[in-house]
């Protein structure tokens, strides 16, 4: 299973080629709001919060679920295991 570290490298590396794809340089993010030091912390892999998130997904309209979709598949099986409805067992 892996861990944040491991999600946030995966997002900054999406977030890294769909600017790419774009046609955005590093610089070009600062006319959208970000300074360039956060960006290049965005790409490296840092932590970062929801509301960057939402601006990512502004920037390149996407939604946040596809944005993060596949990134880490450790952690959405954790949250099914936690989030599923747990069955009644049948008594014998």
């Amino acid at each position: 299973m892996a861990n944040q570290a491991e999600f946030f490298l995966a997002l900054g590396i999406k977030v890294r080629e769909l600017r790419r794809k774009c046609g955005y340089s590093q610089e070009d993010m600062i006319s959208f709001g970000f300074s360039a030091r956060h960006w290049q912390q965005i790409e490296a892999g840092r932590p970062i919060t929801v509301s960057t998130l939402l601006r990512i997904c502004e920037v390149f309209e996407i939604t946040m679920s596809k944005l993060v979709r596949g990134l880490d598949k450790g952690i959405y099986e954790q949250l099914d295991v936690h989030l599923a409805p747990r069955r009644r067992r049948r008594r014998t």
